[in-house]
């Protein structure tokens, strides 16, 4: 099965072997079913060469993911994808609690958990609140500011 690519979709797409020349990583996905879609699967399982020579190693890296509703997995979702961090000798970095009040606000519907930044995005016609915009940028912020922390990663 293949999601058809969208007309207007100017989103550049980037290939395993770039993910090597980045200091650290960010990967957002669509949840299907409580999982990552398969596409993103069949992106990591298609870096298997970067695992067999371990050019990942040591790189932080995060997920940010979006679900059709309150109840679609987006805890689930990033708590499967760690398994392939895991594997590759990636160091997770979870948001945690970082974002302080915002991460406990009952009073509107908000995506988001301590694995990460999320949105709720309903049929496709749903924009995100202002409250997941800024769960967003704040862990840009904070994987920019773990990023900086380790440094550059040194090839093995």
């Amino acid at each position: 099965m293949r999601v058809p690519a969208k007309e207007d979709d100017d989103v550049p797409l980037v290939a395993v072997e770039e993910l090597v020349e980045a200091d650290g990583l960010l990967f957002g996905f669509p949840t299907r079913f409580g999982s990552m879609a398969a596409q993103m699967n069949t992106f990591f399982e298609s870096a298997d060469s970067l695992w067999a020579e371990q050019k990942l190693v040591g790189k932080p890296a995060g997920f940010f993911v979006s679900t059709g509703t309150q109840g679609g997995g987006q805890e689930t979702t990033a708590w499967t994808a760690v398994t392939l961090l895991t594997h590759h000798g990636m160091i997770y970095v979870p948001i945690g609690y970082t974002f302080g009040s915002g991460m406990f606000g009952m009073d509107a519907i908000r995506g988001g958990s301590p694995y990460g930044a999320g949105v709720f995005s309903g049929d496709g016609t749903r924009a995100p609140s202002e409250t997941e915009l800024a769960l967003a940028e704040h862990q840009g912020k904070y994987m920019a500011s773990i990023v900086k922390r380790f440094g550059p990663v040194l090839p093995s």
